[in-house]
């Protein structure tokens, strides 16, 4: 059993106070207009809760993965957009963490975390989502350097990001032995292309990145020419379970709703929590919750200890907790009906939230099939 340290306790107080002051009370608003929530966000830097898996000396809060996923479940608990639009620099920036040298680190990181910008990570193509062989985006070998030529797509914050970590092939008859990792800051040549318009997380900003004959010094590497699968690999890896916490976090949010709905809610003479169908639900809903928690927390925990591999786990966390949000938040809206169905509850918002969890970083398909290649090794 799993007992969280007075720290721990104290941290995710404080994430689950600023979920409940300053992220609940606009959720509906930024997911209503689509617009990013730059003063959210601003508050959330100067709090300590962006970059909070990023060490201390590089600008940020220095959080254990364990930690990362107690912030990240009550942030996703007030609104899946918004923790998404504040955990994506993470994401940008676990490949420098991991494949970075202490010069790379140094360099990228605290120009970022130290001023409250933002970076993206940017691996998906058009013909390249789960098949990272399939980029197309080309790295050309130049003086002192390369040129970076193709588009992005489903690219989170590409739009406000002043740096951006870069899968590209250097030699596309190579497949994956070609995909290199770089760490790109914004400069001329990248610009940024449609929007997507989002069935959910509406406060986070998608879109695609292009890159224009952009010249990415060699130092800019991260790990060595021929490497960016693996360093994209061991980043999802490591991301993969605060994905878990974040559907977590949903799941909880719409769990919640209904639980106190089905206390209120009078039918037939008496509150609908009467009646033991709405008891069943509600009891494979809990269940579920603290089922996924506990694999996102395993999961974390591995990390944490460098318990390697840990992919298999990483994948479970992943899965098991995407699939409880859209199972949790689909039954939300079933408990209140009409009400769950209308926006005038947040249930019919967690449900839209809870789809894409399913979906980046690494499909529940793709994650089977991870998790089938160990257990069949």
């Amino acid at each position: 059993m799993f007992t969280l340290t007075a720290e721990q306790a104290a941290i995710q107080k404080m994430a689950r106070e600023f979920a409940e002051k300053e992220i609940m009370p606009v959720a509906a608003e930024y997911d209503e207009q689509e617009k990013f929530p730059f003063p959210v966000l601003r508050k959330m830097w100067e709090t300590g809760l962006v970059n909070y898996s990023v060490p201390e000396e590089l600008g940020g809060a220095g959080l254990d993965t364990f930690t990362s996923c107690l912030v990240t479940e009550e942030l996703g608990r007030g609104c899946a957009g918004i923790t998404t639009a504040a955990s994506a620099n993470s994401l940008a920036f676990y490949p420098i963490l991991i494949a970075g040298t202490e010069e790379q680190k140094k360099k990228f990181i605290p120009p970022i975390t130290t001023e409250g910008k933002f970076a993206a990570f940017c691996l998906t193509e058009p013909n390249a989502g789960s098949d990272a062989a399939s980029v197309a985006t080309s790295a050309k070998p130049v003086e002192g350097g390369y040129l970076l030529n193709g588009s992005k797509c489903f690219i989170t914050s590409g739009d406000v990001a002043d740096l951006f970590v870069v899968f590209a092939t250097v030699d596309k008859s190579k497949g994956l032995k070609g995909l290199t990792a770089f760490a790109v800051p914004k400069t001329e040549g990248i610009s940024t292309g449609k929007k997507e318009i989002k069935l959910g997380i509406r406060a986070s900003s998608t879109v695609v990145v292009n890159f224009d004959n952009v010249f990415v010094p060699k130092e800019n590497v991260l790990g060595a020419e021929g490497q960016g699968f693996k360093v994209a690999m061991q980043t999802l890896d490591t991301s993969r379970p605060m994905i878990g916490a974040l559907a977590v976090g949903v799941a909880r949010g719409a769990y919640e709703v209904a639980l106190k709905y089905s206390k209120e809610r009078v039918q037939f003479g008496q509150p609908i929590a009467n009646f033991q169908m709405i008891q069943a639900m509600l009891a494979d809903m809990a269940t579920r919750i603290d089922a996924a928690r506990l694999l996102v927390w395993r999961a974390a925990a591995m990390i944490d200890r460098k318990e390697v591999p840990f992919a298999k786990e990483s994948a479970m966390s992943k899965l098991f907790a995407g699939d409880t949000a859209m199972e949790v938040t689909t039954n939300a809206v079933q408990i209140l009906g009409g009400y769950g169905y209308s926006r005038e509850y947040p249930v019919e918002k967690y449900m839209r939230d809870a789809k894409i969890m399913q979906i980046y970083e690494g499909t529940n398909q793709i994650q089977r099939l991870v998790i089938a290649g160990n257990i069949l090794r």
